[in-house]
């Protein structure tokens, strides 16, 4: 039994392919509201913030995938991450089950040096320290001993379905829609992107993986970096339309944040966006050589299929 906490948001969906394309292990699909992606899928229903609740959806599991979000609201994150990797560790640990963690790179210093897995954890506001704490609270559990896991972290991600980051919701939807996008601060600065297929395909290939346990692992991207000025321009002659966006400044940033607690609580996340941000998965790569990754323009090509597909479906 394969089991994956936080299975209804897109990177847990995509995962639950990749684990069936994978292997022939059962998947036990666990969140508030689980939906089965398989029709052999075993549905579990859970809050992982309460302690009894994570222990029964992590009983008779042999491996399990965190992947589960919080809405990006600061105080939430402070009170609630914590807590919930502390009930997943411990129920972990009761059933002797390996844990796969999907992790983000907030704990980084918000700089241009490129980022590995031994980069130093120097977090940048709040969100940057919770994320940090949550790490280090696996990682010490590893270190003692205690649990068996492994860390995979990716950096901003794009994709399909109801994929929600930054790049998503600011870009691609709006193109998508025939709107204005939106970059943040500078639009001449490197990015590293995850598809999030990809990141769900290298997450069950290092979860299946024995002698992946035990270390950090930053999920495969390509070295070919984007500026999001070129992101846009590819995307506009993927979907077929004008080369329309706006940079937004800070001061504009700062002034919409009084009036939208989302755009607040997301400030923090801003220095990223004023420099270059070099996400290096040297190690994957070397590790699995045959592991292929989505190109931008095969990313984009496909978001903008399901998006005609979908539209189809509607009429």
């Amino acid at each position: 039994m394969q089991t994956i906490l936080g299975a209804s948001g897109q990177i847990g969906r995509e995962l639950a392919v990749a684990l069936k394309h994978l292997n022939r292990d059962q998947l036990r699909l666990v969140s508030r509201n689980p939906r089965k992606v398989h029709a052999d899928d075993q549905l579990h229903r859970a809050d992982l913030l309460d302690a009894q609740q994570t222990l029964d959806a992590v009983a008779g599991s042999h491996t399990v995938y965190l992947t589960a979000g919080l809405p990006m609201d600061t105080q939430r994150w402070v009170a609630q991450w914590p807590l919930l990797m502390h009930n997943v560790i411990e129920a972990c640990a009761t059933h002797r089950t390996r844990l796969v963690f999907f992790d983000n790179t907030y704990m980084y210093p918000q700089t241009s040096t490129p980022q590995t897995e031994d980069t130093a954890f120097e977090p940048y506001g709040e969100k940057g320290r919770v994320r940090a704490k949550i790490a280090m609270q696996l990682l010490d559990a590893m270190h003692a001993g205690r649990i068996e896991a492994l860390i995979c972290r990716a950096p901003e991600f794009y994709g399909p379905g109801l994929t929600q980051s930054i790049t998503n919701s600011t870009i691609i939807d709006p193109l998508k829609a025939g709107k204005s996008a939106k970059v943040f601060l500078r639009d001449d600065t490197l990015r590293s992107l995850i598809y999030t297929p990809d990141a769900s395909r290298a997450m069950a290939q290092l979860g299946n993986t024995d002698d992946a346990y035990g270390q950090t692992w930053h999920l495969p991207c390509h070295d070919t970096r984007l500026t999001y000025r070129q992101l846009i321009e590819l995307a506009a002659s993927i979907f077929d339309m004008p080369v329309r966006y706006q940079v937004v400044k800070r001061w504009q940033l700062k002034l919409a944040g009084i009036f939208n607690r989302q755009i607040r609580d997301a400030a923090e996340l801003l220095p990223r966006y004023e420099v270059d941000n070099l996400f290096v998965s040297d190690k994957f790569k070397q590790r699995f050589p045959d592991f292929r990754i989505t190109s931008l323009r095969e990313g984009l090509n496909a978001i903008y299929a399901e998006h005609i597909s979908a539209g189809s479906e509607t009429q």
